[in-house]
């Protein structure tokens, strides 16, 4: 089983900019997207003929939003946290004979940091959802994170410490989720592994010097590490400001 997210920043902009080309190739059976960026009607979809689609709306216009594309319909599916109708469309859980797969658009704590407290809060109550979640079956995450877990997660680590997405509370969150059963599918197979990115800021010349951040990831209950094949990150793939990221799940073992 093959999964892939990708941050399209805009869907709209992201297809005018070789989307459909990656989709179509990549073949995936579930293609999560975040920061969607449009409201219900406002793009055609043939692209993903042969797809069931679900899609979370922001209600603020132009602004977040998540969408799902799985060959397999799901059992169910779950727009926000239950107890939550996440006016800002940033989670999609799809449930699976096997698993829970949650596609995530973390908010960000903002350059001054003004939305840090709102984050760390929003935090605690995702772990908490994902370990209701994970209570009745395992679960995979997926989407921008929105932060940078270690240092050898971004290029300048040194001079982004205190920014955001590389803060201690932030990072500090992260560790909290992993430590709570959950894996980071790349650091899983790729504990070591240096100048892998999946964004870079618009700034000139940037992404070709590769100065980026990890920032977006598919995690994993702990105990499917059997079923796990490989993640990797699609770095040559443009269009956006991040680059897709990818899961590959043996669905033939036990999950």
């Amino acid at each position: 089983m093959k999964l892939v997210s990708w941050n399209v920043n805009g869907l709209r902009a992201c297809v005018n900019k070789g989307f459909v080309d990656y989709f179509k190739e990549t073949d995936a059976d579930v293609f999560c997207i975040q920061e969607t960026k449009l409201q219900e009607g406002q793009i055609e979809t043939e692209f993903a003929s042969g797809y069931h689609q679900y899609w979370n709306y922001a209600v603020k216009k132009g602004y977040s939003g998540t969408a799902v594309f799985t060959k397999a319909e799901p059992l169910s599916v779950r727009y926000g946290i239950e107890e939550d109708s996440e006016a800002e469309g940033r989670i999609l859980t799809l449930e699976y004979e096997a698993f829970y797969l949650v596609n995530v658009y973390t908010p960000n704590a903002k350059r001054d940091l003004s939305r840090l407290d709102y984050r760390l809060e929003w935090e605690d109550r995702f772990r908490q959802y994902l370990l209701r979640l994970d209570a009745d079956k395992p679960v995979i995450v997926c989407g921008d994170l929105n932060v940078a877990h270690q240092e050898i997660d971004l290029k300048n680590a040194k001079s982004n410490r205190n920014n955001s997405g590389f803060t201690p509370e932030e990072r500090g969150k992260m560790t909290q989720l992993l430590e709570s059963g959950f894996l980071d599918t790349f650091r899983y197979f790729y504990p070591d592994s240096t100048d892998a990115y999946t964004w870079w800021s618009f700034m000139p010349k940037v992404r070709e010097r590769n100065i980026g951040w990890r920032i977006d990831y598919f995690l994993a209950s702990a105990r499917l590490a059997p079923s796990l094949v490989d993640a990797q990150i699609d770095a040559h793939v443009m269009g956006s400001d991040h680059c897709p990221v990818v899961l590959k799940v043996d669905t033939s073992k036990t999950l």
